[in-house]
């Protein structure tokens, strides 16, 4: 069965915000969501049991207990949850995966928002752009996030549950940063959390260890990096151009 299964229920959140970091081009999105749980000490919460999603166990270094893949976790002083996925989401499970989670959502009142990565090799900033569902529109605009410089897509898990928020009318947003098609990209994901996640949520996350990092951060992505390449371009998600198509 389809479901997310609170294992904290002590935690208490107040329509809070959800940052989403499924893995996708530059792993932008789980680079930036992981440092959030980090350094934030987030609770493990939920466990996301959709269907689709591989069964497979995960562990720690130094833990005797076993988690789900895909987890969310939470905290009560930011009132964030975080939605942390240590596997691909395939092309196939997408939409089921995308109904079971904002059907989710829409029950608790919590607000995503989402992350993706738009293929560009650049050694300047970042560009980040960033859409909206609903009223979210307003919180870009006292952001400063300018909207995309070209008509585009969001494609693979990110872009099924951006969808899914449009056709319910799900308050969402939707942040967009240049990142390394090949690599992962923790300069654009501190671009992420700077330019987006933290005015939007209204917290002061701090990107210091994530510079420090960024090289140790690189080695460790590097396994599941390969195994983005080796998925089809529809697994990965990601935001690119529509020029092929006018």
């Amino acid at each position: 069965m389809a479901q997310i299964l609170v294992r904290d229920d002590g935690i208490e959140l107040d329509k809070p915000m959800l940052v989403e970091g499924l893995p996708g081009i530059g792993l932008v999105g789980k680079i930036a969501t992981d440092h959030l749980v980090e350094t934030l000490d987030m609770t493990y919460y939920a466990a996301v049991e959709c269907t689709g999603l591989p069964r497979l166990a995960v562990y720690e270094e130094g833990e005797r207990g076993v988690l789900p893949p895909v987890r969310l976790y939470a905290d009560e002083e930011t009132n964030l949850l975080a939605l942390q996925s240590d596997v691909p989401i395939s092309a196939e499970a997408a939409s089921e995966f995308a109904a079971c989670v904002t059907g989710w959502l829409e029950s608790e009142g919590v607000t995503p928002i989402f992350l993706s990565g738009l293929p560009a090799e650049t050694e300047d900033v970042p560009t980040l752009s960033g859409v909206a569902v609903g009223d979210a529109t307003t919180w870009l605009d006292d952001a400063d996030i300018p909207t995309p410089e070209e008509r585009g897509a969001i494609s693979g898990p990110t872009g099924a549950l951006l969808a899914r928020a449009s056709e319910t009318g799900l308050t969402s947003v939707g942040l967009i940063v240049e990142s390394h098609p090949q690599f992962p990209d923790p300069a654009a994901a501190r671009r992420l959390i700077e330019g987006g996640i933290e005015p939007i949520a209204d917290i002061d996350i701090g990107v210091e260890t994530l510079v420090e990092q960024a090289e140790q951060i690189r080695t460790q992505r590097e396994q599941l990096a390969q195994r983005m390449e080796e998925a089809t371009q529809e697994e990965s998600t990601q935001a690119q151009p529509l020029r092929m198509f006018q």
